[in-house]
């Protein structure tokens, strides 16, 4: 017979053979700030998770600092929205002088600029519109404008999460040429047309006034798709590539794992924090159990980051047990 038990009776045998775990340095925290003053907004649909101006943010960017996590994803929500996104690339935008902010009162923080034109368009879309039709190639000098603007506020990394095809390679190419050939692009490589986005949409007032991103985003049915996007984007000059949502798109983390040596990121998203988020508040689950079981998934998978809205409570949990 073999005893598999005799590794499991303790907890100190079950941490000494334990093959996957979690680390605080592993988690990236997205954060929303909005223009404005003395805002701290909260989301109705995403628990705990608010949109700060400027001003008010220094109390989510101290309990950052301290929880040993590794930088954030900001994301921005401009008071103006136009048809060409015009806020995303101005030196002088919301999440411009966000970065500006943070990186003077935070110098070592890692701070990741997501680049899209999403929450500053007038329809929504994360790309230029030409009546129903979204513009690819159009799109792409937008942001690589944004990509440089936000590098030159001080942005450690930048994120194109716009599925765009050739946006990492516009991105890359026009910052090179302005002297940043050492910063870091993150793709959202693989980022599939998922239900799981409507409460960020909430949070970064983001919904596509038609239509929907069907046309550009993945459809969830196919992994084959995104393990092309993935090459095509480390082809492009990505340095991290990532699968977005997490949960339901282990398989396709997994596939992508054993076929690249490259950093994988995943983002737990936005639909699957807040189903965590009201389960626990309804006592239906323990909610660190759950999270700590959601998050070791992902590293099972093969995921080397985690973007996840639960990033501190998990910090937290994590020292408590050191």
């Amino acid at each position: 017979m073999n005893r598999f038990r005799r590794l499991r009776s303790s907890d100190t045998l079950r941490s000494l053979v334990r093959e996957t775990s979690v680390s605080s340095k592993d988690l990236i925290y997205p954060m929303f700030v909005i223009e404005g003053e003395n805002i701290k907004q909260s989301i109705d649909s995403m628990p705990g998770i608010y949109r700060y101006s400027i001003d008010m943010i220094d109390e989510e960017l101290k309990k950052v600092d301290e929880s040993g996590i590794s930088g954030i994803l900001l994301f921005g929500v401009p008071k103006h929205k136009d048809e060409v996104g015009s806020e995303a690339y101005n030196p002088n935008g919301i999440v411009q002088k966000a970065i500006r902010y943070i990186k003077e009162k935070y110098p070592q923080m890692l701070v990741i600029a997501d680049i899209c034109l999403c929450e500053y368009t007038s329809h929504g879309h994360c790309g230029l519109v030409k009546g129903t039709e979204i513009l690819n190639d159009e799109t792409l000098p937008l942001l690589a404008k944004m990509a440089l603007t936000c590098v030159q506020a001080g942005a450690d990394m930048v994120a194109p999460s716009d599925m765009m095809d050739g946006d990492v390679e516009a991105i890359r190419n026009v910052l090179d040429e302005n002297g940043y050939k050492n910063t870091p692009i993150m793709g959202y490589s693989a980022k599939y047309a998922s239900a799981y986005y409507s409460p960020f949409r909430d949070a970064a007032g983001s919904c596509p006034g038609f239509g929907d991103r069907k046309s550009y985003q993945m459809d969830p049915a196919n992994v084959k798709e995104g393990v092309r996007e993935i090459e095509n984007d480390i082809e492009m000059g990505a340095d991290i590539v990532m699968v977005k949502p997490a949960l339901a798109y282990l398989d396709v983390v997994r596939a992508v794992s054993e076929m690249f040596d490259y950093p994988i990121a995943v983002y737990n998203v936005s639909g699957e924090y807040s189903m965590v988020k009201a389960a626990a508040l309804n006592g239906w689950i323990d909610e660190r159990r759950i999270v700590t079981e959601n998050l070791t998934a992902m590293k099972r998978a093969g995921a080397k980051i985690i973007i996840t809205y639960h990033a501190l409570d998990m910090a937290k949990w994590l020292k408590e047990v050191e």
